[in-house]
């Protein structure tokens, strides 16, 4: 069942769900999400078509050769080195669909050039000379080898789908030919939000220079921040999105024929996907493996902070995150200058998400809209926003900051809810007294 959830301004809503808004102070047992979670559209070598697929930092050592084509440790890897330096998971989607690789025995199980390096070898088995040793190769590296009497015996495994037709011979090796990755246009990252939708993570970042791309992913965004309540933020390149939901990042790096100038992203992706709810990424080092440009005078970098970028700069021999920063810039009543802060975007998140998941877990459909059902949320709503105390991520909290009643209608309940959130320490203005 697809839930409701998003912002309000009226108690109108149809789907049963959770509806959040979260304004800025007027001027004159519940659990909390898991962090480190990012999702990437990728164009890819070798992989699965059409399909989101999760890989954890752990699966990411152990099994790019099956998910990826490439060994953790290859050049073509560099990006998702830089991501997993902080992100614990990933849902990634391959946006090309090619051709895939084939020859007499075999076709490879995923589309792609990748699949050009696959070699098959067969010959007699010393033993059981009515046999054949059949041998598949990834470049230098035996990824299968079976011992069959026909072509009919033969498992496929996570590289080829075996001809059982085929008639088995000698042969030193018969390499798969005719993989191509393919073309990649709107319509396949059109396919890739489709298919993310219904997945819960903290950061989406896309690595592309193309302005309608950016839009696009921009527009995704922002549909399901407001209107659905998913609660996740966009990092994207050079792009001024105006939206606390969107991180601009805009430092490019030296290119090479397999990443383009906006790979930084892989890296900022991770951090601000693996960054605690009750911290921050100012001043974080860039421990990644691509060559940053940091070229600005003092005048760019305050610039880029009124302006709503991201940018990391040098510091002595380290490259640093300046300050962690949104592209939001224009401040209203129900925004202000507080929401251009990651740390809060990342603390608001958490209890949006959380307190959606209690509701709709446990209270939707189950729990009686009477004044103890009323009070078993509240204190679940306190009980999470302690919590949050606890980890410093918010302060001078009251229980009397939560009040729960009961909305318009008979189903509906309204929370009326106040938090102060904590930021990290940024600035330092010291008066110094000598006598």
């Amino acid at each position: 069942m697809s839930l409701g959830g998003g912002t309000f301004s009226a108690q109108n809503k149809i789907l049963p769900g959770t509806y959040i808004n979260f304004v800025s102070k007027a001027r004159a047992t519940s659990i909390f999400s898991d962090r480190g979670i990012a999702t990437m559209p990728l164009i890819l070598d070798w992989s699965e078509d059409e399909k989101i697929i999760e890989v954890s930092s752990s699966d990411f050592e152990r099994n790019t050769l099956k998910l990826f084509g490439y060994n953790s440790s290859h050049e073509k890897m560099k990006g998702l080195r830089d991501l997993f330096i902080n992100a614990s998971k990933l849902y990634f989607y391959k946006l090309n669909k090619g051709e895939k690789a084939t020859n007499t025995y075999a076709t490879a199980k995923c589309s792609g050039e990748r699949g050009n390096a696959l070699k098959v070898v067969i010959a007699k088995n010393v033993d059981e000379q009515e046999k054949f040793d059949v041998s598949l190769y990834l470049d230098t590296t035996l990824v299968d080898y079976q011992t069959v009497k026909t072509s009919a015996d033969l498992v496929d495994n996570d590289f080829v789908v075996y001809s059982k037709e085929a008639e088995l011979s000698v042969t030193a090796g018969e390499a798969l030919k005719g993989g191509t990755n393919g073309e990649v246009t709107g319509t396949n990252y059109q396919s890739y939000f489709d298919k993310i939708e219904s997945y819960s993570y903290n950061v989406m970042g896309i690595v592309t220079t193309d302005e309608e791309i950016k839009k696009l992913a921009v527009n995704f965004c922002k549909r399901l921040r407001d209107e659905s309540g998913v609660k996740f933020q966009l990092v994207l390149h050079n792009y001024d999105a105006d939206y606390e939901g969107v991180i601009n990042v805009i430092n490019k790096v030296t290119t090479d024929s397999n990443f383009n100038e906006a790979s930084i992203l892989y890296f900022i992706t991770g951090i601000e996907a693996g960054c605690a709810v009750n911290k921050s990424c100012l001043n974080k080092i860039y421990d990644g493996e691509f060559e940053v440009n940091t070229e600005y005078t003092q005048l760019e970098l305050e610039d880029a902070i009124l302006n709503g970028k991201l940018v990391l700069h040098q510091v002595g021999d380290d490259i640093r995150i300046l300050k962690d920063i949104n592209s939001l810039t224009t401040t209203s009543d129900d925004k202000g200058e507080i929401f251009k802060d990651n740390q809060t975007i990342r603390v608001i998140d958490q209890i949006a998400n959380d307190i959606a998941s209690l509701f709709n877990t446990k209270y939707l459909g189950n729990i009686p809209n009477d004044a103890s059902g009323r009070i078993s949320l509240w204190n679940d709503i306190v009980k999470h926003h302690q919590g949050l105390q606890d980890m410093r991520a918010i302060q001078n909290f009251n229980d009397s900051d939560v009040e729960i009643i009961e909305g318009d209608s008979k189903s509906a309940v309204v929370v009326n809810d106040k938090v102060t959130i904590v930021n990290t320490m940024e600035k330092l203005y010291m008066a110094v007294t000598i006598e």
